[in-house]
């Protein structure tokens, strides 16, 4: 029986079939796919370039049907009188493929999903939306889904359909205004965006996805379809002792690094490292050296290299340049083999303005604000999330649960915190919108901040936040129940500042600026701190921080020793952007490598030892880690010598059974008979002098003091001192 071309089109309308053909139906199932009409079975199939269209049975390859062209355009019909699954043997100019019809799959996200997703706590968004692999009803394929509640149409797009829009629109599940395709035959690899027609049928820039777990590698800007099989992790015993009981009673010394230029290959087009490369090297490199941690600037995807990842657009998939998100598993698995814990950078406050980014992603101000007072970084010509809205902050969220849940990763610091926290960051009169209460607080920041730590803190307790917040902002290292922020650590931008300042004066003028070395002791146990010399103080013509010393280039390498001894001996964690082991002479270049060259020059490679036995004697003394956030493991034992130019700390262990002392002589000349009071009588053993021949210093001091009954300092034993030139010494009580 024939049916003419006006029944093959029962069921819709001439003015609906000519849209899909246009690329500008919203509801392609409504016309796509098989349908029932009665006692027909009609299968209409939109596939543009292609010369015959059968319908088989899947089982067995029997035709069911040869589609008609109803539309010139590619549009194709016809009656089957079979509901069993079924093919498409389509024949193509050059090729015959078969394929399962995209359209006959049913809805695959479930109401729960959609729920969560709508109301922001939907925390598995990295296996939810975006591309994911997966077999559904025995065909392997790919399941698309993103999130654009103010489209008219969205469509997947890649190679596999000619980056044709027209090809694979998609189905909108309205209640959390998600669109998702099933693709069949697509596997992980595939490069893809999402094309999308906003409200007025305007067709935008073609879209990467938000929730790609795979990215191209700058300055291509697709899409990749990530695999589903899980990385075969091989650090259980890392795993197994972290504990959230022990989050900061230890040593906690950071090796911040740019992983594009720690090591850069000059004869080989001035290349980076990969990740796999950067497990043989960076990884054994840290570990040779005490550090504890390393930190990575931003590695996810981020189209601009020069903003070092600070801008990043991809918050769910490690950045192609370096490698594969399996390559960056295996990175963080050889970390944690070799007893090292991995920190991420991450950005939730603000996002570049790409066209084929989060902005305007579907015709609206969907993850960003409409109005800039609120929306818009001028500083940084970037767009700031929208935390008011459930979906986004529901995104930021499960962002950062993929790195430490699916990654591993032992903690976040969280970039740019004092920017989300004001709404006047930055910013004049009347170029920004008070809060409800009239005041400059973000409070939406406020409590994303406090939901995001409390959520993390629930389901990855061995984990730690840091945040990068630059103002006194009260309780930030307090638990969200207390009233706080619920970070675990935060940079202390102040001390950094402080104690930088005073070490760029010459030694003359020390004296007059004491108390900028003392300065932090008031207030360091007001939050749970950790001590930045990071890669921000060393750009944009600040130099370096050898460069930052003042005298001749002895002097300076003494200067840089003597402060990073008192570094290690003040309170706090301790964090170190790379080169700062070696006195990088110049500032840092993310387009090249460090200057290892420097280490063929024995002063360099002694400063590089220096750090690594400061680091070591930090993670093998408990004097040293207790008084980190403990005041009572902390007292200056000389806080108020200027004329000298002299510092003492007096560290304890949690049962006052181990001291360290530290004292520090910020000026050129050596200081011979200098008193300290200390504790407990006996012998004091040097046990690491920054002035010692080992680390290109002047080999002048001692290697033991015995306390004499002569009270100083308000204690009743005292020992004399001769202090290096430009120097920190560590004293150990003998047991």
């Amino acid at each position: 029986m024939r049916y003419e071309r006006s029944d093959l089109m029962i069921g819709t309308v001439r003015e609906g079939l000519q849209a899909l053909v246009e690329g500008q139906h919203g509801d392609p199932f409504s016309i796509l796919g098989r349908h029932q009409y009665g006692d027909l079975t009609i299968v209409r199939a939109f596939l543009p370039g292609a010369l015959s269209v059968q319908v088989v049975e899947a089982d067995t390859s029997k035709v069911l049907a040869e589609l008609e062209t109803i539309h010139e355009g590619g549009l194709f019909a016809g009656v089957t009188g079979s509901t069993t699954p079924y093919l498409f043997r389509i024949r193509w100019p050059d090729a015959v493929q078969e394929t399962e019809d995209p359209y006959s799959f049913a809805p695959l996200l479930g109401d729960l999903d959609l729920h969560l997703i709508a109301q922001g706590t939907h925390y598995e968004l990295g296996r939810t939306l975006g591309a994911i692999p997966m077999e559904v009803d025995g065909v392997e394929g790919v399941r698309f889904a993103v999130w654009a509640p103010n489209a008219r149409r969205v469509s997947a797009v890649g190679d596999f359909n000619s980056w044709d829009g027209r090809r694979h629109p998609m189905r909108l599940r309205p209640q959390a205004g998600i669109w998702e395709l099933f693709v069949p035959r697509l596997t992980h690899g595939e490069r893809y965006k999402f094309e999308i027609i906003d409200a007025h049928g305007n067709l935008l820039p073609q879209k990467a996805d938000p929730v790609a777990r795979a990215s191209e590698a700058a300055p291509s800007t697709a899409s990749i379809v990530a695999s589903s099989k899980p990385f075969r992790w091989t650090d259980e015993e890392w795993m197994r002792a972290r504990r959230a009981d022990l989050i900061g009673d230890g040593a906690i010394s950071v090796y911040e690094v740019h992983p594009g230029s720690w090591v850069r290959i000059t004869d080989e087009g001035n290349r980076v490292l990969d990740w796999v490369e950067l497990s043989q090297r960076l990884v054994p490199y840290a570990e040779s050296l005490g550090f504890t941690h390393i930190e990575l600037l931003p590695i996810m995807e981020h189209p601009f290299g020069g903003s070092w990842g600070y801008q990043p657009l991809g918050l769910f998939a490690p950045t192609g340049r370096y490698g594969t998100p399996e390559d960056f598993a295996y990175f963080v698995d050889r970390c944690h083999q070799a007893g090292i814990g991995v920190i991420l950078d991450w950005v939730p406050a603000h996002f570049p303005t790409d066209v084929w980014g989060l902005a305007r992603f579907d015709g609206t101000a969907l993850y960003e604000h409409e109005d800039p007072r609120e929306g818009f970084h001028r500083d940084w010509n970037t767009l700031i999330y929208n935390l008011g809205r459930n979906e986004v902050k529901g995104f930021l969220i499960a962002s950062a649960l993929e790195w430490l849940e699916h990654f591993h990763i032992d903690g976040l610091r969280v970039d740019a915190v004092a920017s989300m926290l004001y709404r006047d960051y930055s910013r004049n009169e009347g170029e920004w919108i008070p809060n409800r209460y009239g005041g400059r607080e973000n409070l939406e920041t406020v409590e994303f901040l406090k939901h995001l730590n409390s959520i993390i803190h629930d389901r990855c307790p061995h984990a730690f936040m840091v945040a990068e917040e630059s103002t006194a902002w009260p309780d930030v290292t307090k638990k969200p129940e207390e009233g706080g922020l619920g970070f675990d650590f935060k940079w202390n931008m102040g001390w950094m500042h402080d104690t930088l300042h005073y070490m760029q004066d010459d030694p003359v003028y020390r004296k007059y600026h004491h108390h900028a070395m003392t300065f932090g002791m008031i207030y360091a146990y007001s939050e749970r701190f950790m001590l930045p010399l990071s890669h921000d103080e060393v750009v944009h013509g600040k130099g370096s921080l050898l460069g930052k010393m003042p005298g001749d280039h002895w002097q300076k390498l003494a200067n840089l020793r003597a402060y990073y001894g008192f570094m290690w001996g003040h309170p706090g964690k301790k964090l170190l952007f790379m080169g700062g082991e070696i006195a990088q002479e110049t500032e840092w270049s993310h387009d090249a490598s460090v200057h290892w060259d420097l280490l063929d020059r024995p002063d360099h490679a002694g400063l590089q030892r220096l750090v690594g036995d400061l680091n070591r004697l930090y993670t093998q003394e408990p004097a040293l880690q207790f008084g980190d956030l403990h005041h009572e493991g902390f007292e200056w034992a000389v806080a108020d010598d200027a004329e000298n130019s002299v510092y003492a700390m007096l560290r304890s262990a949690e049962d006052r059974s181990a001291y360290i002392l530290i004292a520090s002589n910020f000026t050129p000349l050596p200081r011979h008979g200098y008193r300290i009071g200390v504790p407990v009588e006996g012998r004091w053993d040097v046990v690491l002098n920054t002035d010692a021949a080992i680390y290109g210093g002047s080999n002048f001091g001692q290697v033991e003091a015995w306390t004499e009954r002569q009270p100083a300092h308000g204690k009743a034993f005292s020992v004399s001192l001769v202090l290096p030139p430009l120097a920190t010494v560590f004293l150990r009580q003998k047991q």
